[in-house]
């Protein structure tokens, strides 16, 4: 049964998902040819979300106000999640796996003792990263959302967190960035249309594109 201890101690996870845990961290001990390839994803991968964010703005400079203010919101909507998240985390104050379960295989160092696990950051990022380039294309999306999912498999894998952690923390990431992008798209696609026809347009309208549309043919 999930419990919430007093707050000095925190909640406790390996009443939750620890036995998961030691399953995928057992995993990783007999898996040593794939310990490295994820310990590098997990510590250097949200490089690969930049890339695809960058993706979707060029690609956006072709397409409706709409597209190009959903892209324009994807870095605060990341930052918003990550501050709510980073909330949880001092609100629960879950000890990190690595102390709980000192006997468990790692790949990553233990964290400090005030950086909490619950729920997980790098998901949160990864998921509102992938969940704001859904919305603005299909495709690229998909693949941000299936890099989001390596993330969070990775942060078990490596050790530094429950199976819970990486739940919780992607759907903070997924329902702080539908908030924030439909926020954008009720109450901000106005202003997207006039930043690009004002100084800004070199960055938010590419050549050929009139007013957030493609041209017509002549």
């Amino acid at each position: 049964m999930t419990t919430l201890s007093s707050p000095a101690q925190g909640l406790d996870g390996a009443a939750i998902t620890g036995g998961l845990y030691t399953d995928v961290t057992e995993f990783a001990r007999h898996t040593p040819w794939l310990n490295g390839p994820a310990e590098t994803y997990s510590s250097l991968g949200m490089g690969v979300f930049v890339v695809f964010g960058l993706v979707a703005w060029w690609r956006a400079r072709h397409q409706g106000n709409a597209v190009m203010a959903a892209v324009l919101a994807t870095p605060f909507a990341v930052v918003i999640a990550y501050a709510v998240n980073s909330g949880l985390k001092n609100m629960f104050q879950e000890q990190r796996p690595c102390r709980a379960l000192p006997n468990s295989f790692l790949i990553e160092a233990c964290p400090p003792v005030d950086d909490y696990a619950f729920p997980s950051n790098h998901t949160t990022v990864a998921v509102a990263f992938a969940v704001a380039l859904l919305v603005v294309s299909r495709w690229l999306g998909s693949v941000a959302l299936l890099a989001a999912v390596a993330m969070g498999v990775s942060r078990v894998y490596v050790g530094a967190h429950y199976p819970h952690d990486v739940a919780v923390g992607a759907l903070v990431g997924t329902v702080v960035t539908l908030l924030v992008i439909l926020a954008v798209r009720l109450l901000a696609v106005s202003h997207v249309r006039r930043l690009r026809t004002g100084a800004l347009a070199p960055l938010l309208t590419a050549p050929g594109t009139v007013t957030g549309r493609p041209a017509r043919a002549r």
